[in-house]
């Protein structure tokens, strides 16, 4: 699906830029695009190709009429405004679209810069891991192993559990040591990975971060920053809380998920199945998973909230679509698709269009108050219609 939106992207804006994190496939989509558009390449973590760039201005130039596929672009800060000259320079000689794709593993200095240097030359698009509908959507033991080990290729084709794992682990300990040293330089990794392990078993609940604090053995504001770092660099999710006009009190502050629930899965030790069903985390995993996959299966301007108040009524999805419809998503883990009693007085606080309980089963089931109960598949492919996306 975003191979057919970035060739799309590339025929109408001068140059787009494809967020992700490390190794959730960038590389292979940019290559999978640019050969077939005859692009020239360049790996901004390789001494050989960074020395290209001596003198960026004449190396571009001499570009302009294919695309440039710059990889890891934020780690050359100095090239966004030399690539707003580039871009301003081929528009004068009417040369104006699919210049250059530009790859970035966190949004911190890529977006900002980019936002700044590029506006009004530039699109962004974000690359998730593998979500279900990539995969068959009605296999259960794919959808199991999905859920286990995350969406990252490299984990979620592993030939083991054992690698799986092992790659995971690898992961975490590579962005402790090498990216969050390179945009956080006097960040601690050791309180690094404290806040991202706890961040783990605080799954899907409302953020505290003075409580976090206190564990960590550090202050509230050390902990916000920590908590932006981690957001920028793609590996948690903050989730707003829907604010509604029902007279009652509502909770205003954001839930944070770590967003991949293999990642998710590593930081708590949870090395098979059998563990993770056996865990306590289980419910809110799944919660993170289902919001996970609804977030990679639409365009970014749906908008994803939760909503609770301070008598317990609460909904653990609720969507804003472009054209006003408002979902509101309950995720049960069970077989049973029973919704709480804070759900169903929910749905009368903002009385939603579409009200549905995902669950465990495969069957659609109708519940009373036009509620349906269905599978997670089902329910990102009725959203994806309502969207127009199917």
């Amino acid at each position: 699906m975003l191979t057919q939106v970035l060739r799309q992207r590339l025929t109408s804006v001068p140059a787009v830029v494809l967020v992700g994190p490390r190794q959730v496939g960038k590389t292979t989509l940019a290559r999978l695009v640019g050969d077939d558009l005859g692009a020239t390449y360049l790996d901004l973590e390789s001494p050989t190709d960074i020395a290209k760039l001596d003198d960026p201005e004449w190396y571009l130039t001499q570009h302009l009429r294919t695309l440039m596929v710059l990889d890891e672009v934020h780690r050359v800060p100095g090239l966004f405004p030399v690539l707003r000259g580039r871009i301003d320079e081929a528009r004068r000689r009417g040369h104006r679209k699919g210049m250059y794709l530009l790859l970035g593993s966190a949004s911190i200095e890529l977006l900002d810069q980019s936002a700044e240097s590029l506006a009004g030359r530039v699109s962004y698009l974000e690359l998730h891991p593998l979500s279900i509908l990539e995969g068959d959507h009605h296999d259960q033991a794919q959808l199991l192993e999905l859920w286990l080990r995350g969406g990252f290729p490299d984990s979620l084709l592993a030939e083991s559990e054992v690698e799986s794992m092992q790659w995971r682990s690898d992961f975490i300990s590579t962005y402790l040591e090498r990216e969050v040293p390179q945009f956080a330089p006097r960040r601690s990794g050791r309180q690094m990975r404290a806040l991202w392990t706890m961040l783990a078993h605080l799954q899907g609940q409302v953020l505290n971060a003075s409580m976090i604090a206190r564990s960590i053995g550090t202050d509230a504001k050390t902990i916000q920053s920590y908590l932006e770092l981690l957001e920028h660099l793609l590996l948690i999710r903050t989730v707003q809380p829907w604010h509604a006009n029902v007279g009652k009190r509502l909770s205003k502050r954001p839930k944070v998920y770590v967003r991949d629930s293999g990642l998710l899965h590593a930081l708590l030790g949870i090395r098979d199945l059998n563990g993770l069903i056996g865990h306590p985390i289980i419910g809110a995993s799944w919660e993170g998973f289902v919001l996970q996959q609804v977030i990679a299966s639409v365009p970014s301007g749906v908008q994803v909230h939760y909503y609770r108040t301070s008598g317990g009524a609460e909904i653990d999805i609720v969507l804003l679509l472009p054209d006003g419809q408002v979902w509101a998503i309950e995720v049960k883990r069970s077989l049973k698709p029973t919704p709480r009693r804070g759900f169903y007085e929910a749905l009368g606080d903002i009385k939603p269009n579409r009200a549905i309980v995902v669950y465990a089963g495969v069957d659609r089931q109708r519940l009373r108050n036009s509620i349906d109960a269905m599978s997670v598949a089902d329910m990102l492919l009725e959203l994806r219609d309502a969207l127009g996306l199917n």
